[in-house]
């Protein structure tokens, strides 16, 4: 029961950081890459929506620390981390096939194909890499993958 949840918290995390890290990324550079525009006029200046991007950057960070550093099954860490490094091997096998893969169609929302222009940047940078191997690491602790030890002090005190 316990990899069954680590299996579905996977997903979930894979599900938050994926268009989550695309879109904060998007969203916190949009100003940087104009074309012609040349920093530090062209920087974005602080608002309401910078602290959203920041918010939704911590959260993907806390969310990813808590299963990287938790006690939770290593499926949990092993699905993210498949995903991110899969899709890194396909971009260094043909770049535009993986590019491709990330969500770019103009009949979505903007938002999402926003996410997915952040996606491709993510991707292309390697810091998909960098997170799929971080992801992985746990999933190679043989602890990670036994149950829980029970403590002998808490079956001290029971009577048989």
């Amino acid at each position: 029961m316990r990899h069954v949840l680590g299996l579905l918290t996977g997903l979930v995390v894979t599900a938050v950081l994926l268009p989550g890290a695309g879109w904060a990324v998007t969203e916190a550079g949009t100003a940087l890459f104009l074309p012609g525009a040349d920093p530090p006029s062209a920087w974005p200046e602080s608002g309401p929506s910078t602290w959203v991007t920041l918010g939704v950057m911590a959260g993907i960070g806390l969310v990813v620390g808590l299963v990287v550093a938790g006690r939770a099954s290593p499926l949990a860490t092993f699905v993210p981390s498949m995903v991110l490094l899969a899709w890194s091997v396909v971009y260094a096998l043909d770049a535009r096939r993986a590019i491709a893969l990330a969500p770019a169609d103009p009949a979505l929302p903007e938002v999402i194909v926003q996410a997915g222009r952040g996606m491709g940047v993510l991707l292309a940078t390697g810091v998909y890499t960098l997170l799929g191997v971080m992801l992985f690491l746990p999933a190679l602790m043989p602890s990670r993958w036994s149950s829980r030890p029970h403590d002998e002090e808490e079956y001290a005190d029971e009577e048989y």
